[in-house]
């Protein structure tokens, strides 16, 4: 344990590449306490971090004397936006195991800008969308993000892993995430649980709608007056109408900065990753830090 109610363990990225999958099936398993909110953002968000550590430590209160704590907050591997989350939580949790999840760069900024998209800060088409949003580039440069720190808690204490290969070897993988995080018990993959936080099924933000029609009474009244096929329409304007598509030029500009970034992190990795091998590499066997 690393303190009375300090987490044992945290998910710090990447954003889109499935922490909210692993976050839920983690806290499936008994004798694991999982932090609500999902994502406290504690050490990375200057008002978050404002409200101090007993706040902090109220997010594990319910967890049992013997459960592993844990918490998974994407903000964490946020650079340059966020500068702040690695010496704040290093010097917090110095023997905080750490678990980090990649996913192939152009999938997850794909899904970074349909989330984007959905929560209103990011607006107009997608290829326009990379030049105004760094951040889009910027949280799929791996070997960038987690150098950090590799440097500060060593390669021991941090596990990479791979939304494909979990998709791929699911039990597998929460067997190895459960070793790393020192978990005792016999863990168990839940196909029940379905993926979370997937931006095809989310409504686009609305402040009036929401106000409006999207409560209790509103909501009952709603159903009983109005045919499914009338919500469905409506609710249509409210999603994202197709998979957003990046031009020919766009792939080939993505791919030499990714590229760029993978020569960097496959050798971390004692392999050679690049754009074009990324899928298959990452998904045939797990991956460790070489």
């Amino acid at each position: 344990m690393t303190g009375p109610s300090f987490p044992d363990f945290i998910i710090i990225g990447a954003m889109k590449a499935a922490t909210s999958t692993l976050h839920m099936q983690l806290a499936a398993q008994p004798g694991i306490f999982m932090a609500t909110p999902k994502e406290p953002n504690f050490f990375s968000d200057p008002d978050r971090w404002a409200l101090g550590f007993d706040w902090y430590r109220a997010l594990f209160s319910g967890a049992k004397p013997r459960d592993l704590r844990g918490e998974a907050s994407t903000h964490y591997t946020k650079l340059p936006t966020l500068p702040d989350a690695l010496p704040r939580l290093h010097a917090a949790i110095p023997q905080a195991k750490l678990i980090y999840m990649m996913r192939h760069p152009v999938d997850r900024l794909v899904s970074h800008y349909s989330h984007g998209w959905l929560e209103r800060s990011i607006e107009g088409p997608i290829d326009a969308a990379i030049d105004r949003h760094p951040e889009l580039i910027d949280y799929g440069c791996y070997a960038m993000q987690i150098r950090p720190w590799l440097d500060s808690f060593g390669a021991g204490a941090i596990l990479p892993v791979f939304a494909e290969r979990m998709a791929a070897a699911p039990q597998q993988e929460l067997e190895r995430i459960c070793r790393h995080i020192g978990y005792a018990g016999a863990p168990l993959w839940s196909d029940g649980l379905a993926a979370q936080n997937v931006s095809a099924d989310r409504l686009r933000d609305s402040v009036w709608r929401d106000r409006l029609v999207d409560n209790p009474p509103a909501r009952s009244l709603r159903r009983a007056l109005v045919p499914r096929s009338i919500r469905d329409r409506i609710k249509r304007h409210w999603q994202m109408p197709e998979k957003p598509v990046l031009s020919d030029a766009s792939i080939r500009r993505l791919h030499e900065i990714f590229d760029c970034d993978l020569a960097q992190l496959g050798p971390l990795l004692g392999t050679r990753l690049d754009c074009a091998n990324f899928r298959t590499i990452v998904r045939e066997r797990s991956l460790d830090w070489a």
